[in-house]
């Protein structure tokens, strides 16, 4: 077998080294992949001959569209959402690609799939998920918070791209890593970026995410191509799948007896929510379905409702409003701001058992976890944020905070005007105060808020280190001034 080290010269410049020999190191659908000798970066060469548009789009996504995503406040941090190529090459007459090579998160390392990249398909199948279960590999699945968290990258690598002018065109479980060991995410196959106005898409998307705008246009002279709101409607497919582990277009009703045809219209242009309150002809097909998926198929049981108030209305924006309407589907932005706010709401299970451990609060007076059945015991405290206004009063910001032994509050929590994003500084991310259990009343701890004072029913300053019990009606003001907050405790349970 031939092996040896290739150099070469990037078309900005860069040296590249490459190890070759005569099976590469890994292969997809379009290209050839090669280690390089420190395996710190991967080439891609593209098996059959690329037009000149191809570099041209991948010399911008590697100079103009990398240095202006990553050379700014936050771009540290964005990297690590993107496996984004850096250098173009060429070599024996085929163009390539130099991209990161994954980080060793994104590998399975266990009983099942080891060595695997960790796509995003894995955790979404109830029967690979099954199977995990079955060799005593639960703990590679995560819990519920630990996806959402990996949804906020997502929307959050989303929204950043979308900012700088780009669409992904194929976003899908198959082009994004997850870990939800660690709630870490990471969008990858950027060279195909769409560049609006310059370079079209080269793919139409992944079944599953296609849009129905997209598929039902498929053989008119006016086709609709992949773009940013295009993939408005993967990542709205993508965030419901992760959360309830079915599709949401995928249920009972059959739109013509030819497959082919069906799967068009059904995803296309008769596209029907499973969970449509008007029309329920698509409902989740649950007595023909293997025992592993009858729960997540079940919207009976486990209805969209149960991802909290937030991200509930967004899902049915999507999903009734958008689902063909294109211009009314939420944005990326709005998707990250209603997945930080539902990490706000969750609750740890009781039920040491739970698969999940996580649920949302769902405001009632018994809460109840809707994946084991755990009613919560206790009481329980519920933070409702207001913010100051310029006329010194406070408005509700339709944001609630639950209590939990240990759960932190941060800076974000104090001021409104401060967001839990790719910006924020390594002061602002540090904890400002804590919640704690104590002989059977809940207590916040003051660690950094100089200005947090009781103010109902008594008025008095809380000071640095000091507590404040959490009772019914209680009222905390965390922060002075325009943006600081208020906290109205309302307890239930």
């Amino acid at each position: 077998m031939t092996r040896r080290i290739e150099k070469l010269t990037a078309t900005n410049g860069q040296k590249i080294e490459f190890v070759y020999d005569d099976t590469p190191t890994a292969s997809g659908g379009m290209k050839d992949v090669y280690f390089s000798p420190n395996k710190d970066y991967v080439v891609g060469f593209f098996r059959d001959k690329q037009e000149q548009d191809a570099q041209e789009r991948m010399e911008l996504i590697c100079g103009k569209y990398r240095e202006n995503m990553f050379n700014q406040a936050g771009g540290e941090y964005l990297q690590n959402l993107y496996c984004w190529p850096k250098a173009v090459v060429k070599w024996r007459g085929k163009l390539g690609v130099v991209s990161p090579f994954y980080r060793k998160c994104f590998f399975f390392n266990g009983k099942v799939f080891s060595g695997k990249d960790k796509i995003g398909k894995w955790f979404i199948s109830t029967k690979v998920r099954e199977l995990f279960k079955k060799q005593g590999a639960e703990r590679e699945l995560g819990n519920w918070m630990q996806m959402l968290k990996i949804c906020i990258m997502l929307a959050r690598a989303t929204r950043r791209m979308h900012a700088a002018g780009l669409a992904h065109s194929d976003l899908g479980y198959n082009n994004c890593l997850i870990d939800p060991l660690s709630g870490q995410a990471c969008l990858i196959d950027i060279d195909g970026l769409v560049v609006p106005g310059k370079h079209p898409p080269q793919v139409v998307g992944t079944p599953d995410f296609i849009a129905p705008e997209v598929l039902a246009s498929s053989k008119s002279s006016n086709r609709v191509l992949p773009s940013r709101t295009t993939d408005l409607h993967a990542l709205a497919v993508l965030i419901y799948q992760l959360l309830l582990l079915r599709h949401p277009l995928r249920g009972r009703r059959i739109c013509h007896p030819d497959p082919e045809i069906d799967e068009e219209l059904s995803m296309g242009s008769k596209a029907l929510w499973i969970e449509n309150p008007t029309d329920s002809s698509n409902r989740t097909d649950i007595d023909n379905s293997e025992y592993w998926e009858k729960f997540w198929l079940d919207t009976d049981t486990l209805p969209y409702t149960v991802t909290g108030p937030y991200l509930a209305k967004l899902f049915e924006r999507a999903f009734i409003d958008g689902l063909h309407q294109p211009n009314r589907r939420p944005q990326a932005q709005e998707w990250e701001d209603a997945l930080v706010k539902t990490v706000d709401l969750l609750q740890p299970c009781g039920n040491k058992s739970c698969e999940q451990k996580w649920y949302a609060f769902d405001n009632t007076r018994s809460p109840r976890c809707p994946f084991c059945g755990e009613h919560y015991s206790g009481k329980l405290p519920v933070l409702n944020l207001y913010s100051g206004t310029p006329d010194g009063k406070f408005r509700q910001d339709n944001h609630r905070l639950m209590v939990y032994s240990g759960q932190s509050l941060f800076k974000w929590h104090a001021d409104r005007r401060i967001a839990p994003n790719e910006k924020l500084s390594a002061e602002d991310a540090k904890r400002v105060g804590y919640f704690v259990l104590h002989n059977g009343d809940w207590y916040l701890v003051n660690e950094r808020l100089p200005d947090m004072k009781l103010v109902s029913p008594e008025k008095r300053t809380i000071a640095i280190n000091d507590k404040v019990k959490l009772a019914d009606g209680v009222q905390i003001l965390l922060q002075n001034g325009v943006g600081g907050r208020l906290l109205h405790i309302q307890m239930v349970g």
